[in-house]
């Protein structure tokens, strides 16, 4: 059950009640992300994230963790691609103190100019560690083959040009356009009631800058044929990606394509993993995922192997992809595949902070709340031939790219391999 509430000055707020746990958790989110920004200021969004736990006139940065780990709480923040989320969770009868610090560093951080310094430093080190992280680098690496040339495909935090060039002026330029009420949600699940909730968010909701929601420019799919991206490092392992551009999140058919991930690749019992890892030993992980957005999205086959058997692999992973375009899945594997997806869905809605996260990705997403109950319900109507029909629609040579970190030289031929 979950309740929903606009407020005069258009924030909204919406809570989940869970009366019988002990905590709740609580979630400033912005509908802004990675997506909304211009090229020279790649990586804003995560520097904001970053600056708004370095202090405000109420606290410094160390105040700050204090006033929620002191209390038994926890404070985090991720940046993605169209949403930012600021969030905490702590026993339920103390959540006006979490309502207040998530408040104090959304409106009034200082921007520090020392601040910002340290901070652009320690973000350089974040992004080098990731450059040093073959496992990331080839997935960031995809999303400028999928996505070349626009926001998607830039990475999340920056690159060092972009940090070096972004200004004190640029980041709150940035924020004052963006973090405005219509953009804004305050989503709570746990041991409280949405009146209690409303009407301590109502005492701040004046001060939230007033403004509608901005928006990006669509996704281009320029692509004609398939696309391969080397990048040789000496390294034990080749890091591959394989990606597939896919449908948005507000496409009918997300749900039978997120069964066609489970039986491809999601878990141990896919098909992936059995062929390539049980059968053969040619990988000790090998596993695919999927990203939606507002219009467009992605599946992703990642492994890691010796790299004497990316071709074998390759191969392999190609085969299933033509065998999932020719032949509906079996009756039994089907049913696994929704039992996997629609047990894990259950699981993952047993804690407060889970149930805080959905409300905030579907009010955001969808601006409104598909409940489990109904996303459980469209999975069991999913059909193995629309499981086909998906694989046929998306597995195609136009919508294939390929990433790869490697001490490969080249390519050795693989872009003529690549054939569905």
């Amino acid at each position: 059950m979950y309740q929903i509430t606009r407020l005069p000055s258009g924030l909204l707020v919406a809570t989940t009640e869970m009366p019988h746990r002990a905590s709740v958790s609580l979630g400033l989110w912005v509908g802004v992300g990675g997506r909304y920004e211009p090229a020279e200021l790649n990586g804003v969004s995560h520097f904001i994230e970053h600056l708004l736990f370095k202090g405000t006139p109420k606290r410094s940065a160390k105040e700050i963790s204090q006033a929620v780990e002191g209390i038994g709480g926890y404070l985090n923040a991720f940046t993605g691609e169209e949403s930012t989320c600021f969030y905490s969770k702590g026993r339920h009868d103390r959540f006006d103190e979490l309502l207040d610090v998530l408040v104090d560093m959304f409106l009034n951080s200082k921007f520090d100019a020392v601040e910002i310094e340290k901070e652009r430093g320690v973000i350089k080190e974040e992004l080098a560690m990731y450059l040093d992280q073959p496992q990331h680098h080839v997935q960031e690496l995809l999303n400028e083959t999928l996505w070349p040339n626009q926001p998607l495909g830039r990475p999340l935090t920056g690159t060092m040009k972009t940090l070096d060039a972004m200004t004190r002026d640029d980041l709150l330029n940035f924020q004052r356009t963006n973090y405005v009420t219509g953009a804004t949600l305050i989503a709570a699940a746990g041991n409280l009631s949405h009146k209690r909730v409303v009407r301590a968010v109502a005492r701040y909701a004046p001060r939230f800058p007033r403004g509608k929601r901005p928006h990006f420019a669509p996704a281009a799919n320029p692509q004609t044929q398939p696309r391969v991206r080397l990048v040789t490092k000496k390294m034990e392992q080749t890091q591959l990606a394989l990606g597939f551009r896919t449908c948005s999140r507000h496409d009918e058919r997300r749900f039978a394509l997120r069964l066609l991930n489970t039986v491809l690749g999601e878990n141990m019992s896919s098909r992936l993993f059995q062929v390539v890892r049980e059968d053969r030993g040619l990988a000790y992980n090998i596993y695919s995922s999927l990203s939606f957005f507002d219009d467009t999205g992605d599946l992703v086959i990642s492994a890691g192997l010796d790299t004497e058997n990316v071709a074998k692999t390759l191969a392999l992973i190609q085969r299933e992809l033509r065998h999932l375009t020719t032949t509906p899945p079996a009756a039994s594997e089907l049913r696994r595949a929704r039992d996997y997806v629609i047990g894990q869905i259950d699981l993952s809605l047993e804690n407060t902070e889970s149930l805080m996260m959905w409300l905030g990705e579907q009010l955001l997403g969808y601006s409104q709340v598909i409940s489990p109950a109904e996303v459980k319900r469209r999975l069991s109507q999913v059909t193995a031939s629309e499981i086909r029909g998906v694989a046929r629609d998306f597995f195609r040579e136009e919508r294939l790219n390929l990433a790869l970190v490697s001490p490969l030289k080249s390519d050795g031929g693989l872009t003529k391999t690549l054939r569905l």
